[in-house]
């Protein structure tokens, strides 16, 4: 895609930092990082969201995302990391090629995840299941 970012950063016709790449993945420090360490992973090939990913591309992209998490997890000891992935518009995906935040986090750091709690009745999270084992 030529006006995909991630796409001209496999490409290396824009700058990044690269820590890690393999055959199917690659992963590059965030510009706009939150804390020190937050990192990419991101598909080699354009893909636009979970949704298109092959099993072999998938498993790549996965490994690659536990690998620099253990990587976070070693050089910057965070008391956590957060892994953020996000697949159209409305779930807030704002780069539109697969990719994984790796974020390490710290108490207090002032990056917030929250949901509305809905705890719907067990008939409805049955019925829920059901739908998803039918397509399964």
């Amino acid at each position: 895609m030529a006006e995909c970012i991630f796409c001209k950063i496999v490409a290396r016709n824009v700058p990044a930092t690269i820590v890690w790449e393999d055959e199917r993945s690659i992963a590059f420090m965030d510009i706009g990082s939150v804390n020190p360490g937050h990192a990419l992973v991101a598909a080699k090939p354009h893909v636009e969201n979970i949704f298109e990913l092959d099993q072999p591309l998938a498993a790549a992209v996965f490994q690659t995302t536990a690998r620099i998490a253990r990587a976070l997890k070693q050089a910057f000891a965070p008391q956590g990391v957060t892994l953020y992935q996000a697949n159209g518009s409305a779930a807030g995906q704002t780069v539109f090629h697969f990719h994984i935040h790796v974020v390490p986090r710290y108490e207090g750091d002032g990056m917030n995840l929250a949901w509305p709690i809905k705890t719907p009745p067990r008939s409805a999270i049955e019925e829920a299941a059901a739908r998803i084992r039918a397509v399964l």
